[in-house]
């Protein structure tokens, strides 16, 4: 990120060419700050604005910009010319006020966009003015990196590198903002930011000023760019992470160490309150044991990811939620309840399971979500007749759903039950629970043998809608 107090002598502006679109004329101007550059487009009269500025607060003399034409500025050989003029009018006045550089030709040149100093002046004024209605938006609050990074470095200065006059540019009004802020974006990018050549995935940032972050999310950018995650261990509750290209999750439980090993891991990468973990859209191919470090979580959120296998759960004893959609997952282990006996809530969607056998003991089950899977036979179902807590299926995307009477037939291994299960988010009407009472009889004659209840039952075939 360029940084103008540190290389005000490495700084080159030009105006390589200029562009014409529905009849008004835009120049082309680029700033380049040692190794960083960008380009701005403006219009002549925008020049003569800042022209008149800088004539009346800064004594620019007022005869050294381009005079204005009414007739013929339109011609390529007049534009021309505007352009090699306008090019040595700006290096003149840079020139001329390099050392105070004034707000408005900051401006001008994008240095409140793309440079350290001049885009923290930005946020502060922004906080500054804006910074209470901030606090209280319901959302949070979004930084990009780049604003992220330009925060962390004036961290690493003992002093301003520049007297401030107007208060409401100081720097403390970013740091009151950041300690109070409770929902956190970061949001990168893959690409250059911008029109410059700076990549905010290749800058890194810290949050040392953010004392209380309960929500943080941190979308398209590296994890391993973080070095110093401050006191956030102790206040996030909710965590996502998504698009970093994570690979594991002690790539994020520990992302400050050069050497992420869970056995160099102790106290101090233990994220104390978080109970949603959400790693979604990213390279994840096993659950790690570096999970144990959010002992707490109860909604574990990995959907769109590389899984195979569901592994070290049994290291979160309040997990409750579990989502799984789109990974790799073809088959799940018959003992899949010693791993998941509490579970609530399972999202397996969007996989390519063939059988629900596995899901027969998890008694504690409330919400299944398994469509769009690979599930061909009606008799599957009868793998999930048994759990008593069962009230959500989702079933709708697999072959079986396409079957002659699917609702009823999948509802009847329920039995009395039937009329409480909310099947592909609809609840059963009253002639298809009819119809569920008839296919639970015709079983029990075919079986040949009659069902037994206790005295609080009613039959299995009197499955009715709940009266209100």
């Amino acid at each position: 990120m360029a940084n103008f107090l540190a290389n005000q002598e490495d700084v080159k502006l030009t105006i390589p060419k200029a562009e014409t679109n529905d009849g008004v004329t835009f120049y082309i101007l680029e700033v380049q700050i040692a190794s960083h550059k960008w380009t701005v487009k403006h219009r002549y009269s925008e020049f003569a604005e800042l022209h008149d500025i800088l004539v009346m607060d800064h004594c620019v003399e007022k005869d050294i910009l381009p005079p204005k034409k009414l007739i013929g500025n339109k011609s390529e050989a007049f534009i021309e010319k505007r352009r090699v003029a306008l090019e040595s009018y700006i290096n003149s006045i840079y020139t001329y006020l390099k050392k105070i550089m004034p707000l408005p030709l900051a401006k001008f040149l994008e240095l409140h966009v793309y440079e350290i100093f001049f885009l923290l002046q930005s946020l502060a004024s922004n906080f500054f003015t804006n910074g209470v209605n901030l606090l209280q938006d319901p959302e949070g609050h979004t930084f990009e990196v780049i604003q992220m990074h330009a925060i962390s470095e004036r961290l690493k200065q003992p002093r301003p590198l520049l007297e401030v006059t107007d208060k409401k540019y100081d720097f403390s009004h970013v740091l009151d903002f950041t300690s109070h802020l409770k929902k956190l974006t970061v949001m990168g990018t893959s690409s250059a930011f911008g029109t410059s050549n700076i990549y905010p995935s290749t800058l890194n940032i810290e949050f040392t000023s953010f004392k209380n972050v309960s929500h943080l999310t941190i979308d398209n950018y590296p994890v391993d760019k973080i070095y110093h995650m401050g006191n956030l261990r102790d206040t996030v509750e909710v965590l996502k992470v998504h698009n970093a290209k994570l690979r594991n999750i002690v790539e994020l439980t520990m992302c400050e160490e050069v050497h992420k090993h869970i056995s160099s891991a102790n106290d101090s990468h233990v994220w104390l309150k978080v109970t949603q973990l959400d790693l979604s859209d990213n390279q994840i191919e096993v659950i790690d044991e570096a999970i144990k470090l959010l002992p707490h979580i109860e909604s574990l959120i990995l959907n769109n990811n590389r899984l195979k296998e569901i592994s070290n759960v049994t290291l979160l004893p309040r997990l409750s939620q579990l989502h799984l959609a789109s990974n790799n997952f073809t088959t799940l282990p018959e003992n899949l309840y010693t791993k998941l006996g509490q579970i609530v809530y399972i999202d397996l969607s969007r996989n390519n399971l063939t059988s629900l056998a596995s899901f027969s003991k998890l008694y504690c089950l409330e919400g299944l979500d398994v469509s769009c899977n690979r599930i061909e036979d009606i008799q599957e179902v009868k793998h999930l007749g048994g759990l008593p807590c069962l009230e959500s299926l989702r079933l709708t995307g697999n072959p079986v759903s396409t079957i002659i009477d699917y609702r009823v037939k999948v509802l009847e291994p329920f039995g009395k039950r039937a009329a409480d299960i909310h099947l592909d988010n609809e609840k059963p009407d009253q002639k298809e629970l009819d119809t569920v009472s008839v296919l639970q009889a015709l079983r029990i004659a075919r079986e040949g043998k009659s069902p037994t209840y206790s005295t609080s039952e009613a039959p299995l075939f009197s499955a009715e809608i709940p009266i209100v």
